[in-house]
């Protein structure tokens, strides 16, 4: 069974794995063990890897789900590349300081998300259900 998920699982993936080294150059930077420190560049990186471990895991669930459903390839793909430029619009916006990309990403990560709920209660299959 071919698994389109798992390309937006790995574009997603690098996009935390470069998250994480924005927190981790501002952690040496301002020789910050833990947490923040208070510094504001470093608070910023780690809100900005906080959100995507926030959205895209549960993203990429209903995303899987859906295809193993039966949603068609296009649908999949539709999402997958929403969301993945979403996710960067606020990634960026956020280490940028700069609310419109935050605005735009997460209008398009919601946007997905409800796509997302929609087809999976849609493609879900009640007769197997029971």
């Amino acid at each position: 069974m071919l698994m389109v998920t798992a390309l937006y699982a790995a574009i997603l993936a690098a996009l935390m794995i470069w998250l994480s080294i924005q927190v981790i150059k501002q952690r040496r930077k301002a020789q910050v063990k833990y947490a923040d420190g208070g510094v504001d560049a470093l608070t910023i990186a780690r809100s900005a890897h906080g959100n995507a471990v926030d959205y895209i895991p549960i993203t990429l669930i209903l995303m899987a789900m859906v295809e193993y459903n039966g949603a068609s390839l296009w649908m999949v793909h539709t999402c997958g590349i929403v969301f993945v430029i979403g996710r960067i619009l606020h990634a960026k916006g956020i280490l940028a300081d700069k609310l419109k990309g935050r605005i735009s990403g997460m209008k398009m990560t919601f946007l997905v998300m409800a796509v997302l709920i929609v087809l999976n209660i849609v493609y879900l299959p009640f007769d197997r259900m029971w």
